[in-house]
């Protein structure tokens, strides 16, 4: 039986889903467009008409990936301090070791673009540094929220301990980098509670 049209997702909605696939799991720079294409199944004219360029495509990919990834990191911190217990600054590192355990991890993506694209002017290389940030200004919250002081500091420390843990369970395929980097951070909170 014939699918029908209305149950098929728009080309714009594969590219889409054919290119965060693909960036993901081989980086940005070594995925052609022609791979795009192919397994989208869409002609290359429908992809240059959603997407000017590659790295037009590219800065679209890590813009959907940041709004996906923000939403549900700050639920499954939530999710986590709830069934827990513990604060959500340990609690995110609960969060941090269920996207590691996924089977098919490959770090982050921010992390991952932002070495291959290494031109700073690039819009994908402004949308890594903005997702960034906005993960460390969420982390600030939950500091600034347990009212500890240096928040700025301990903020930034997390974030570190967050990244490395993220590059270490990629790099090393160590899964319990996230539990590490937690127990490293009560260490921090504590002495920051004194």
């Amino acid at each position: 039986m014939a699918r029908s049209s209305a149950s098929r997702p728009c080309a714009r909605d594969r590219i889409m889903a054919a290119a965060s696939e693909l960036f993901y799991k081989e980086g940005v720079h070594s995925v052609g467009i022609d791979r795009i294409i192919a397994k989208s199944g869409v002609a290359k004219m429908s992809l240059y008409n959603h997407f000017k360029s590659k790295d037009a495509l590219i800065a679209a990919w890590l813009d959907e990936q940041h709004h996906s990834w923000r939403e549900w990191f700050q639920a499954a911190i939530a999710r986590h301090a709830a069934a827990s217990g513990e604060p959500p600054l340990l609690a995110l590192f609960d969060a941090l070791r269920e996207r590691i355990e996924q089977p098919n991890f490959r770090g982050c993506a921010f992390i991952n673009s932002a070495v291959e694209l290494v031109d700073a002017e690039h819009p994908g290389y402004q949308l890594t540094l903005a997702h960034q940030q906005a993960i460390a200004d969420y982390i600030l919250t939950l500091v600034q929220e347990a009212n500890l002081p240096n928040p700025q500091d301990l903020a930034h420390q997390l974030l570190i301990l967050m990244q490395g843990a993220t590059v270490v369970a990629m790099m090393h395929g160590c899964p319990n980098a996230a539990d590490q980097a937690k127990a490293a951070a009560a260490v921090l909170i504590e002495s920051a509670s004194q």
